[in-house]
């Protein structure tokens, strides 16, 4: 959690302004322990089983000689006669190996605390909407509660540390994926530009994430000035490429870290959100660190500030 979760809830990393990164985020940690293990049993070679058109193939392997360049990889989909995830299921059937998919249900599924993903299937035609059947964490908006739900988020520094009571980070993930389950909450369908060069469509589910996501932005907005805020919001979609791009161990992800962590030391405060029927709606911000002042932007009378001063700075503004 606090190694990729945190550093993702804290820049609010969306790839293409939608995907939350459930599967970018956990590779670097799946090949950081590939690593360690081959180390450990003195193993010279690492196998996936990505596809040639896919984006892990990229990830791992970057990572892999990013911590061990000594290590070799091998890739069967790229090696063997499998073109396909049907000549992948055949292939597993003849080896009496089981595997939880059909060529009925091929649907590729990746599943983590964060979130689950689906691509394949009928998801490869577009014009189609896609089947909610699919969903696995999140319920379909005509099975969502009928009773809104009122969840308090607490950030310290921009790390989350409490929600409702609940204070163990794993635990609050597992809570608001369930919670923003039954509302609704979480699902992007999503037509992607893939690393590789094509496009490629997905739906995710992430309701954990998006609750986060939104707490996160609004005490952002209480607590961050203006030209700090545009600036983070600027740096943080080359961020969300850089990890969807499978970058993790590099410098520059590093460095943009730095960035955000300095930007993060007023984010602290507690926000109410109401979830309902798909929405996640601000339902009220507490925080010391507050740049709002009501008594400056109220439109009532306020001896802070001279409604005259504005045609000075109009003027200025006209120059520009």
């Amino acid at each position: 959690m606090e190694e990729y979760l945190s550093k993702a809830i804290k820049a609010r990393a969306l790839y293409e302004g939608k995907y939350l990164l459930g599967t970018s985020l956990a590779r670097p940690l799946i090949t950081k322990k590939l690593v360690e293990i081959a180390e450990k049993e003195g193993a010279k070679y690492i196998a996936h089983g990505c596809t040639g058109k896919g984006n892990d193939q990229v990830r791992f392997e970057v990572s892999i000689y990013a911590l061990n360049p000594d290590i070799k990889v091998i890739a069967p989909w790229r090696i063997w006669d499998i073109k396909s995830r049907e000549d992948a299921i055949d292939y597993a059937k003849e080896k009496g190996i089981e595997v939880p998919v059909t060529k009925e249900k091929i649907y590729s599924v990746d599943k983590n605390l964060w979130h689950v993903s689906h691509e394949g299937g009928d998801l490869e035609f577009i014009e189609k909407p896609h089947n909610t059947s699919m969903y696995d964490i999140v319920k379909p908006l005509e099975m969502a509660k009928n009773e809104d739900d009122i969840v308090e988020i607490e950030f310290r520094e921009g790390n989350v540390v409490c929600v409702d009571g609940i204070k163990d980070s794993i635990e609050i993930i597992e809570y608001l994926n369930k919670l923003g389950g039954e509302h609704g909450i979480g699902i992007v369908d999503m037509l992607e530009n893939r690393l590789v060069g094509m496009k490629s469509r997905g739906v995710y589910e992430t309701p954990a994430g998006t609750i986060l996501y939104a707490a996160h932005r609004e005490l952002e907005y209480a607590t961050l000035d203006k030209e700090t805020l545009h600036f983070k919001e600027s740096v943080v979609y080359k961020y969300s490429e850089i990890i969807y791009n499978g970058l993790w161990f590099t410098t520059i992800r590093e460095a943009i870290d730095s960035f955000i962590e300095t930007t993060q030391k007023n984010v602290t405060g507690k926000v109410k959100l109401k979830l309902y029927k798909g929405n996640v709606i601000p339902y009220g911000v507490f925080t010391e660190n507050a740049l709002y002042d009501k008594n400056i932007s109220s439109f009532g009378f306020s001896e802070l500030y001279n409604h005259m001063d504005a045609e000075g700075f109009i003027k200025l503004l006209d120059f520009l």
